[in-house]
């Protein structure tokens, strides 16, 4: 008799994981308490794989031999604890997707900078002439595109939700681009319950794999001097000049953009300045840092390397250039979801910023942009449905604070409140679930409401 796999969440990694358990000879059902998406819906009702939605049906669920948990759905669910409580395992999708490949699985997370980086690896990658697949938290679910086919490399950006599920599964190489409070709610608003699961990555590596991490950020180092990884260690850091393995920056204190990026695997280095870089901003050097590691470690050859890292497009929705409207700059960072990616969007700023801003709260310290507000922002137009926290906070470090209700309105009024040489920032700080399906179509609001200005 086939084992019965229940899929707890119809989006996109429950509706790879039922895909994929029904290829392997599951028997598979799926349940989401909310309406599922007419996409997902075909593709369910395409390989005749049972569902239900808008209820979780008990008895049905909790007679499963495995449940595949959707990363959206927390531990603490009262079906997840009743399924725990009757002893059935309750995983992630990447934990069931993991048993089904023979790639190298290069896995990246982070509480910023992970897509980016995930986009940047996988680029290099293909550009090399390797057989890699992206996925993960980004476009295809592991199990969707491991449905489909298998691959040499899976390149795969790894949310913390997913990494709470992971318990065999096992990243040849692991990217830790930071750790900054991000989903607190989630996580009984403890920061060190967040932090462990992000270090959960370098979970069951083995000293032939490799883990790769910011050195610059302390809550990374502190932890790794109790936890004593056994794989490769490869830090990066644009603070200090460390000859050792890994990538560091080589500051040129006459012409920055001429400061070199050293890159040292297996005393093999390769060095490139920063205007060479396709990506700039101080966030973007860990990330190229990070990536090009990452590719060395795998034996991509420098002069493919170096190509890549010089015509890499960039991500949709983080820091993108929308448009220049009477010499106002636009500028969507919809993926910006919380503070520490905001404070890097407005370092990133060069000019006077009408700051676009809010959305569902996920227990974030807004207190800690103050300083950089007071430096760089005009004026504030919020967009959650909530403000309070975001006003309590910032609202006194600069001149002018409005609310909207609508993309289109804060768009509007931005426009109004923007000079000739301003730059209106798109830069929520937040989640998007208040007002928007999520930060793609946040974005995407967001640059219609610019092209209709």
């Amino acid at each position: 008799m086939a084992k019965r796999v229940v899929i707890l969440g119809a989006g996109e990694s429950g509706a790879g994981a039922a895909v994929l358990a029904t290829k392997k000879g599951f028997e598979v059902f799926v349940s989401d308490k909310g309406i599922i998406e007419d996409k997902y819906k075909n593709v369910l009702s395409h390989y005749a794989i049972s569902f239900e939605e808008g209820k979780h049906s008990e008895e049905c669920i909790l007679n499963a031999d495995e449940i595949i948990k959707s990363p959206g759905i927390p531990d603490q669910a009262s079906l997840v604890v009743k399924a725990k409580e009757a002893g059935i395992p309750v995983i992630s999708e990447i934990e069931f997707a993991g048993r089904y490949t023979r790639a190298r699985k290069i896995c990246i997370t982070g509480s910023n900078g992970k897509t980016t980086t995930t986009m940047l690896i996988w680029h290099i990658l293909k550009n090399a002439g390797l057989d890699a697949g992206l996925g993960g938290n980004i476009g295809k679910s592991m199990a969707m595109l491991l449905s489909e086919r298998d691959y040499d490399y899976l390149v795969l950006e790894i949310s913390s939700f997913q990494l709470d599920g992971m318990f065999d599964f096992k990243a040849d190489v692991a990217v830790l681009t930071n750790i900054t409070p991000d989903h607190l709610n989630r996580y009984g608003y403890s920061f060190e319950k967040y932090a462990e699961s992000k270090l959960r990555i370098i979970r069951n590596q083995t000293p032939d794999d490799v883990f790769i991490y910011c050195a610059d950020d302390q809550e990374i180092t502190s932890r790794l001097e109790r936890i004593k990884p056994v794989s490769r260690c490869f830090p990066f850091s644009i603070k200090s000049e460390n000859p050792a393995q890994g990538a560091f920056l080589k500051i040129d204190k006459v012409n920055y953009q001429n400061s070199k990026i050293n890159i040292n695997i297996n005393n093999d280095t390769m060095v490139m300045t920063l205007k060479e870089l396709a990506l700039s901003g101080g966030h973007n050097v860990y990330n190229s840092m990070a990536a090009a590691i990452s590719a060395r470690v795998l034996d991509i050859r420098k002069e493919s390397l170096r190509q890549s890292l010089s015509d890499f497009q960039g991500v949709e929705h983080r820091l993108e250039y929308v448009a220049t409207i009477r010499k106002i700059e636009f500028i969507n960072d919809s993926k910006a979801t919380n503070v520490n990616s905001t404070w890097w969007a407005l370092e990133n700023a060069q000019k006077p910023v009408i700051w676009i801003a809010g959305g569902q709260d996920k227990g974030n310290d807004y207190s800690i942009l103050a300083p950089i507000v007071a430096e760089k922002v005009k004026a504030i137009v919020c967009i959650g449905v909530d403000n309070s926290k975001i006003i309590r906070s910032l609202a006194k470090h600069t001149g002018v604070c409005i609310e909207t209700n609508s993309m289109e309105e804060a768009v509007q009024t931005a426009y109004k409140l923007a000079q000739k040489g301003d730059t209106v920032l798109l830069s929520p700080a937040c989640a998007s679930f208040d007002r928007f399906k999520n930060y793609e179509d946040r974005g995407t609001q967001f640059k219609k409401a610019v092209r209709n200005l």
